[in-house]
């Protein structure tokens, strides 16, 4: 559909309310994830949520993909997040470094967040979905939900004296052993309500 631009922190939209949406939205909510799967895929991101493109709906998208540097157990499909809320979250917790692409996508920061989580919330033809899952898919549904209620991951960071730029975490945190380990995604068990 339209590759669009993606909001940057401190632009008024990404601290709006969000409202929720309904199955007659389906031709608008169709249109959205259109564009927000063009704007994912051109920057390369593993999620995006509507108010990183100006549409203040509950409703953000992940795929986080294959690469030279995410492995296959890192990875997942495409998935529509519409109207999500996550019900349950692991006590375990894990530190993985995020990036954000309302974050000029060039600064990264480690952030704690349970290892685990349940979300429900409805797929893109208005049918209701639970979800369970750890690893990476856990990480991103979360930080794309934050984005919901107007939070910035930059927010969320544990210690700011370990902030970084991408080339630095490209070539030094990525592929770490740690980082690859909390990233692993061994739970996925979908179910259709």
């Amino acid at each position: 559909m339209a590759i669009l631009e993606i909001l940057q922190i401190g632009d008024p939209r990404l601290k709006s309310k969000n409202v929720d949406l309904k199955p007659a939205d389906t031709k608008l909510i169709k249109k959205i994830v259109a564009d927000m799967v063009d704007t994912m895929g051109k920057d390369k991101i593993v999620g995006l949520a509507a108010p990183q493109i100006g549409e203040n709906f509950k409703l953000f998208i992940t795929e986080p993909r294959e690469t030279p540097y995410r492995a296959a157990d890192q990875s997942d499909i495409l998935r529509v997040f519409i109207n999500p809320k996550i019900i349950e979250f692991s006590k375990r917790k894990t530190t993985i470094y995020e990036g954000c692409g309302s974050v000029a996508a060039n600064f990264f920061g480690p952030v704690i967040r349970p290892a685990e989580i349940v979300v429900e919330a409805y797929d893109i033809d208005f049918k209701k979905f639970q979800l369970r899952c750890d690893g990476m898919l856990a990480r991103v549904i979360q930080h794309e939900y934050d984005h919901l209620s107007g939070i910035e991951f930059v927010e969320k960071i544990s210690d700011y004296k370990k902030i970084m730029n991408f080339e630095f975490y490209n070539k030094n945190i990525r592929t770490s052993p740690t980082q690859a380990s909390a990233s692993k995604i061994s739970v996925i068990e979908f179910t259709q309500l």
